[in-house]
């Protein structure tokens, strides 16, 4: 309501409408606003922005542009709480710096907030913030509320901070996503598609992926006389049709979350588990691409995408196959055989591939750290590596994103990586000198960062290097304009192998089915590319919580971490719980990535801090 107000007041637009004039009123009588020269200004004792509350520290964004963004004390925001539209007034301030207090909050973007009770007290859970002293009585120590905002009333009581099973909620409401626990849409759906379908129910293809999955989004078969994959892909554009209400839904959860041990789907499960994953042995509706392979040249010649039936004869895991791979044949059936016969040339062509790949692109050694709980607590760390079965797999999916990117419209939805710029690399191999490998500039960035590999190759800090290329990258984004994806060395490249679980696939297998782009293209690249890195924040703090828990229970417990952030003497494990972070405190200067020997001091649960001092 406000913002198109204020918006229009700082574009000089006096195209109001009947609600909005009666604002201007109250804000003229208010003398936040005046009327000259037959235009509204905003009285210069007043500032409009959005409020961001970042840790201990609060800023005050403004809308109009011509103006600076100012800091706020945490005890002046009076109710206001993160992205707020807010009006605040100026205070005096000797030191001549802005100042200012929030006086109204003229939109909330969010009535809710989420605290814990200490000391009896409301604190906020995400900015660690002291609310108000006076608490209801029936409260105890480390209950979690939901509260109105500003009013602070208790909503709703969801349990205390001693029980683990609250913090997948905690983690969910904190980045806006708790709404995916209420009961999802019903759905009706069956495969009696009108349109002619090719049959390729007789060719045996098989699904590979970890052994927990329950969605095969993705399914191969590799003729090898022909020298032609098949990479079969869930239809889902199929069953969620445009417009729908799953569709509304799917969009606005726009990718699924991966937590430790737990699928939060994008999709419901009828759809995710069972009508479009590729199950074993059943019938499945796919979208299939044909892709006929150049293997003197490691090209491709050619590719048909149509609409298919499939039967995933197999489904394998990572594990089962990279034995076959190295040659560790187990017990198998003669359809096993079957497959495995066409599996190992298929692994030797996307080997070549990938070399061939790596002449542009970059190999970072992928690892995993996969929290493993039980009761909800943490127990141990898998760490899980990229292995030949997951190349394999890699090089197949994204040989079909490739070629899905050729068959767009000039406009449509791509991956892009852009290039880093020349500060980054510039500042990445001052980083590496740092280290005591010593590297240089050359020709063009591509040529940098593989000279700084080849460096690092071999020396105790090769992972670590590779984490300070990743870093100076760019980030990747969803875009209605082919950019190119510089990581991976693709002139053109988009997400097509994964509808169950990416909303972006979903979105290009209807652009690849009508030859028509949605209107709103730009509005749906920006929103899910924003909502991904959020949700990656969300699976992040819910394991920095089972970390903190784990740090809680083991007081005293000796680990070896690295030194990670030098400027806050910030550390992370990496041996035996590995990527659990934490904060030295009595950090003296180490270099960054210094290996340390450390003793837990403390934890904090609900901040998630962990505190550890170096054992000389």
């Amino acid at each position: 309501m406000y913002l198109p107000l204020f918006q229009k007041i700082f574009e000089n637009n006096n195209d109001f409408n009947n609600k909005e004039k009666k604002l201007l009123e109250e804000l003229q009588t208010d003398e936040v606003l005046y009327y000259e020269n037959g235009k509204y200004h905003l009285n210069s004792k007043y500032k409009v922005g959005f409020l961001k509350i970042d840790k201990n520290r609060a800023i005050l964004e403004d809308i109009d542009n011509e103006h600076k963004n100012i800091f706020l004390d945490l005890d002046s925001l009076n109710g206001a709480y993160n992205n707020d539209l807010v009006l605040a007034k100026r205070v005096f301030n000797p030191r001549s710096k802005t100042k200012a207090k929030i006086i109204k909050i003229l939109d909330g973007h969010k009535n809710q907030i989420i605290v814990y009770v200490k000391e009896k007290k409301y604190v906020t859970l995400k900015e660690n913030i002291f609310l108000e002293n006076k608490i209801d009585s029936s409260c105890n120590e480390n209950d979690v509320l939901i509260l109105e905002n500003p009013s602070l009333k208790i909503i709703n009581k969801i349990g205390n901070l001693k029980d683990p099973k609250i913090d997948e909620f905690i983690s969910l409401f904190l980045y806006q996503e708790d709404y995916r626990l209420t009961k999802p849409l019903e759905v009706n759906a069956s495969m009696n598609d009108e349109n002619q379908r090719v049959d390729l129910t007789h060719l045996p293809f098989c699904t590979i992926d970890p052994n927990s999955a329950k969605d095969h989004d993705d399914a191969i078969y590799y003729d090898q006389n022909e020298e032609v994959l098949y990479v079969a892909i869930a239809d889902v554009s199929y069953f969620v049709k445009e417009g729908s209400e799953l569709d509304k839904l799917a969009y606005k959860k726009s990718t699924s979350i991966y937590l430790p041990g737990k699928v939060l789907p994008m999709l419901p499960n009828e759809l995710s588990e069972d009508m479009c994953s590729l199950k074993e042995g059943v019938d499945r509706y796919s979208f299939v691409f044909k892709i006929y392979l150049d293997l003197e040249n490691l090209t491709v010649k050619k590719s048909q995408l149509f609409e298919a039936i499939i039967n995933s004869h197999r489904k394998f895991s990572y594990g089962r196959i990279d034995r076959v791979i190295e040659g560790k044949f187990d017990t198998h059936t003669t359809l096993e055989k079957e497959i495995f016969d066409y599996l190992m040339p298929l692994y030797t062509v996307t080997k070549n591939f990938r070399a061939k790949r790596m002449q542009k692109g970059y190999d970072f050694r992928s690892v995993e750290n996969r929290l493993m709980l039980k009761n909800q607590l943490l127990q141990n760390i898998e760490v899980e590596e990229s292995t030949a079965s997951h190349q394999l797999i890699e090089e197949c999916m994204l040989l079909a994103n490739i070629e899905a990117s050729k068959k767009v419209n000039e406009v449509g939805i791509y991956r892009i990586h852009e290039e880093p710029p020349f500060k980054a690399i510039s500042q990445l191999v001052d980083d590496v000198n740092l280290l005591g490998i010593k590297v240089k500039l050359k020709s063009d960035i591509h040529a940098t960062i593989s000279h700084i590999q080849e460096r690092a190759k071999n020396t105790y800090l090769q992972d670590d290097v590779d984490e300070l290329i990743i870093h100076a990258q760019t980030q990747a984004k969803y875009s209605s304009k082919n950019l190119g994806h510089f990581g991976l060395g693709f002139n053109s490249y988009s997400h097509f192998t994964s509808p169950i679980r990416r909303y972006s696939d979903l979105v290009l297998h209807r652009i690849l089915k009508s030859k028509k782009t949605p209107g709103n293209i730009d509005e749906i690249c920006e929103y899910i590319s924003v909502n991904e890195r959020k949700v990656d924040q969300l699976v992040w703090d819910f394991e920095d919580r089972k970390y903190a828990r784990w740090a809680k229970e083991n007081i005293g417990a000796e680990l070896k971490v690295k030194i990670v952030d030098t400027d806050k003497g910030r550390a992370v494990c990496y041996e035996k719980l590995n990527g659990m972070k934490m904060s030295i405190d009595n950090y003296k200067g180490q270099a960054i990535y210094s290996r340390l020997k450390v003793v837990i001091k403390d934890a904090n649960i609900a901040t998630k801090q962990i505190i550890a001092s170096i054992k000389y």
